[in-house]
């Protein structure tokens, strides 16, 4: 198991525990899929993620379908997608994924909340270089074999695969998503939810008084509604 696995394994319980804010995000998500391939999942890959994200989170039919037909009215604003960069305290490097219809007011946001925790917000470049950006699938665990499995799907983009309590995990390199969505859809392995996650390639120790100062940051970021995701590299 590699750094994947450790990675999916701290984050797990950690964050979006919050129901009202998950379905905002899968809200957005939802917005941002259908303006970029359509309103039929069947065609449109993103979507059909994002309607398995939203089952996987418990998140009620007739709310998707509201979403969907709220994405393909004429009055709906657009989402742009935005990453923002910086350093929460104790040098730690903080990714933030954005979905919003006000750039102005985002952008203010995100570098108050950095400047309210003593962090900085940089510039772009300045700390996705420490991140490995990777797709990643929830299959149904119907008693396959994992090294088999490795195998089979390596050559598609696959780097690990590992069992949790609720489904088989599997991490890919971010442009092969498409394929691998592809493959495992075709033969049937029942997907439960994907998605795309920054990997960091070093972790940074800190002690229980500066991981406090960190969660400060995270805490006021993905309390946003703008916001999507939060990746550091705190270990």
């Amino acid at each position: 198991m590699g750094r994947a696995f450790e990675f999916r394994k701290a984050r797990k319980f950690k964050r979006w525990d919050k129901m009202a804010k998950t379905f905002t995000r899968i809200g957005k998500e939802i917005v941002i899929a259908i303006k970029e391939g359509g309103p039929d999942p069947t065609s449109n890959s993103r979507l059909r993620a994002v309607i398995q994200n939203a089952r996987a989170a418990n998140m009620p039919k007739e709310n998707v379908e509201r979403a969907i037909k709220k994405a393909t009215s004429k009055d709906q604003k657009d989402f742009k997608e935005i990453v923002y960069e910086g350093y929460a305290p104790h040098g730690i490097a903080v990714l933030v994924e954005t979905a919003t219809d006000n750039h102005m007011r985002t952008v203010a946001d995100v570098r108050s909340y950095f400047s309210k925790t003593k962090g900085s917000l940089g510039t772009t470049g300045s700390v996705e270089f420490m991140f490995e950006h990777k797709c990643h699938f929830k299959i149904e665990n119907t008693g396959q074999d994992l090294e088999e499995l490795e195998l089979e799907v390596i050559d598609l983009g696959v780097e690990d695969v590992f069992a949790e309590e609720d489904g088989i995990m599997l991490y890919g390199n971010f442009p092969d998503f498409g394929k691998i969505q592809a493959y495992l859809e075709e033969n049937e392995m029942g997907v439960l939810e994907s998605g795309f996650e920054r990997i960091p390639m070093d972790t940074k120790e800190l002690s229980e008084d500066q991981v406090a100062d960190v969660e400060k940051l995270l805490d006021k970021l993905e309390d946003n509604d703008d916001v999507l995701h939060v990746f550091h590299n705190m270990a």
